[in-house]
């Protein structure tokens, strides 16, 4: 074989083997990729379910509802979202209150729930209600209540009108015939509740799925 025919032979194996050699390595790189995009993935699944667990320990929580003192707004069973995060209560808030709302040292069981109420004044704002026509009036202006189950005809032992104190509000069941609340003086202070009672404001409906949504 001549030395021509030689470098030509040589030349045509180094070509074969630089492909062989750039074929296989593409093929390390793509499996590579591949393993690189799956750690990726799995650490933001990760990162967000840390920051899940994080939000409902801190931030979030959980409550479900025990009772019909809300209806037609909430019902028995039912799961919603409250968070106290920034949160100042105002009119139509729902609110979780905690088991210090109350003082009695009997029946302890009883008053160990949370209750969950919607706010109808706020700290220096007079309620007065006529049970009579069941109409409920804030510093003199009529509530339109369409959140109601039944108009508030119910009294307890509470005298009205009654001006809420500072750092106080006042609060009501929906289904005004049928919940414990601010009317009654074994609610909170003289039926006010301190404001540092308050666990958090019911925004989302989370359980059942049917009825996923927003509180209004």
């Amino acid at each position: 074989m001549s030395d021509r025919q030689n470098i030509n032979s040589l030349e045509e194996n180094t070509e074969i083997g630089l492909c062989f050699s750039e074929f296989t390595g593409n093929k390390s790189d793509d499996k590579s990729g591949a393993f690189s995009t799956v750690l990726e993935g799995l650490d933001v699944i990760v990162s967000a379910m840390i920051a899940v667990i994080i939000l409902f320990a801190f931030v979030f929580r959980v409550p479900t509802i025990d009772g019909n003192s809300m209806n037609n707004t909430l019902f028995n069973g039912e799961r919603v979202i409250i968070s106290d995060l920034f949160y100042q209560p105002k009119y139509g808030d729902v609110v979780v209150i905690s088991r210090n709302y109350t003082n009695d040292t009997d029946n302890i069981e009883r008053y160990s729930m949370p209750i969950i109420k919607r706010v109808i004044a706020t700290e220096g704002q007079t309620v007065d209600i006529d049970f009579e026509n069941g109409i409920v009036y804030v510093d003199g202006k009529a509530l339109t209540e369409n959140y109601t189950k039944t108009p508030t005809n119910l009294s307890y032992d509470v005298k009205f009108p009654v001006t809420v104190p500072d750092n106080c509000v006042f609060v009501m069941g929906d289904n005004r015939n049928d919940s414990l609340d601010s009317r009654s003086s074994q609610i909170g202070k003289g039926g006010m509740i301190d404001k540092r009672y308050i666990l958090g404001k019911a925004f989302l409906r989370v359980f059942p799925f049917d009825k996923f949504g927003r509180i209004g």
